[in-house]
């Protein structure tokens, strides 16, 4: 313990303490040194010693018995460890039922897709990424073209895990971090990891489709709860675990997909509390954390000290571009040996060559310096898009301006039959649709998702004005379309 931090004592005691039964050095029903005893091995006063085990205790990763001392809590690693299938939901059949995407509208010539939340390709720096490509295989060829770590090339496990302690305050070492093709096989690894037929996964009531759909293939029931005005309802939460028990939660917690509101940090602590006292698993998917625009992002729910039952998962791939998809995971030691098991088993040899390119542009700095950029250029083009929602939509729309992201999220007026509209903007050349693609049981919504990455300002103005344009058409009866009357609780996400 260092005294010339700012952090008091006692929680650098408990810092240091909840990474050990993290990493797995200390294991569930372990005997902790007495109080007394610890003092003096640390040097330091007896009460920063029990001030540091009540920090713990709150966490629930210790437990203390009277006159019998302190132990590592039971039920710490318990979410993580193998178990049996519940009798109650016997083993699925080889086809599991998996989440079907409603189809999107095939691209129309001409049209702008404003639905579109990739980031714009153009801006890729291609020319540095070819250099770098260059430079990988050229200096390290016979060896990335031979031989791979299935957790990845160690230079960009090294890079990524320097900038995530640095950015994220994440306690990330290589040795815990995995590098994955794609958020998807991120997330399909830690479902097959951890889940058995029928265990039942939470997940946000709107939210990623293909995350859903890779949690069924595991066997999983999905839960979906409400959201509120910062992410998931954890009072809903705590009402289900009083009913059910659940396996893991799954959920977007820093902009939320797709809404775009920020989970506060008293309900992440809240969440990371229940995870350690039911014995579930939390599922982390922090998919964009780079593109925060205002003050600065709260921090990961795995940077807090009830980290020891989250798995984090990311991605490269807005921060490059979607052909480079490249993710991945952090896991605490138990969980992420067994994590690197199942990978070496289905996926032996990953993309060395892709991951030591990617490497370069970490070590020589250009990968940093493309997100400041990308940082700026889309925080103007986010205020562009509202702006031109205001100017040419008016009342039709009402939506907040978020922190961050790459999407805004709109509450369309009741008068108005999206669907319809939708429809009369294609043919007015802009591509848009209702959020009902986003939301668990695939209902018609008022809502929708506009991007402001993947146009510039000129295209998002337009795309716009084509929108007023259908808007127009749609009111004076020239598009009809019947809207599904049953939205229910997720009307509380309305940013109107």
């Amino acid at each position: 313990m260092d005294s010339a931090r700012e952090q008091p004592l006692f929680l650098q005691l408990a810092g240091a303490i909840a990474d050990d039964i993290q990493r797995g050095r200390l294991k569930p029903g372990e005997a902790l040194p007495g109080s007394r005893e610890l003092a003096e091995c640390l040097g330091v006063n007896r009460n920063t010693v029990i001030a540091g085990y009540g920090e713990l205790a709150a966490e629930g990763l210790i437990s203390t018995r009277i006159g019998g001392g302190t132990f590592v809590a039971e039920s710490v690693i318990a979410p993580f460890a193998a178990h049996a299938p519940s009798a109650e939901y016997p083993t699925y059949p080889l086809t599991p039922p998996v989440y079907r995407l409603p189809p999107i509208s095939a691209p129309i010539p001409g049209a702008l897709n404003i639905s579109n939340g990739m980031p714009d390709v153009r801006l890729f720096p291609a020319a540095a990424m070819a250099r770098a490509f260059r430079r990988a295989i050229g200096q390290r060829g016979r060896a990335l073209l031979t031989y791979a770590d299935p957790c990845g090339h160690p230079r960009l496990r090294k890079e990524l895990a320097a900038m995530l302690a640095r950015t994220r305050g994440l306690p990330v070492a290589p040795d815990n971090l995995m590098i994955t093709r794609s958020i998807e096989q991120a997330i399909d690894l830690v479902a097959r990891m951890l889940l058995q037929p029928g265990d039942i996964v939470v997940v946000e009531a709107f939210g990623y489709p293909p995350a859903w759909s890779v949690l069924k293939l595991a066997g999983a029931r999905l839960m979906p709860l409400p959201l509120d005005d910062d992410g998931l309802s954890i009072s809903a939460l705590e009402a289900l675990l009083t009913q059910q028990q659940v396996r893991a939660v799954f959920l977007t917690p820093h902009h939320q997909f797709p809404t775009t509101v920020v989970m506060s940090h008293e309900k992440r602590v809240r969440l990371a509390e229940l995870a350690v006292r039911h014995g579930f698993a939390i599922i982390e998917d922090d998919y964009d954390h780079e593109f925060h625009y205002a003050g600065k992002p709260i921090l990961p729910i795995a940077s807090g000290v009830g980290r020891a039952n989250v798995i984090y998962l990311g991605s490269l791939s807005n921060l490059l571009a979607p052909g480079i998809s490249t993710g991945f995971v952090i896991a605490p030691a138990p969980v992420f040996e067994r994590l690197a098991s199942l990978r070496a088993a289905s996926d032996a040899q990953g993309d060395a060559a892709m991951e030591c390119a990617i490497a370069e542009l970490f070590e020589d700095g250009e990968l940093l310096r493309h997100v400041r950029r990308m940082r700026r250029i889309y925080a103007a083009r986010r205020d562009t898009l509202a702006a031109s929602l205001t100017r040419h939509l008016g009342s039709a729309v009402t939506f907040r301006i978020p922190a961050g992201g790459m999407g805004l999220w709109l509450r369309v007026d009741d008068a108005i039959d999206v669907a319809a509209w939708s429809l009369a903007g294609e043919r007015e050349g802009v591509q848009f649709f209702d959020a009902g693609r986003y939301e668990f049981f695939q209902r018609e919504q008022p809502f929708m998702r506009l991007g402001f990455c993947y146009h510039d300002e000129t295209e998002l103005d337009e795309a716009v004005q084509r929108m007023a344009r259908a808007l127009a058409q749609t009111r004076n009866g020239g598009v009809r379309s019947t809207r599904n009357a049953t939205i229910q609780t997720t009307q509380a996400i309305s940013h109107g």
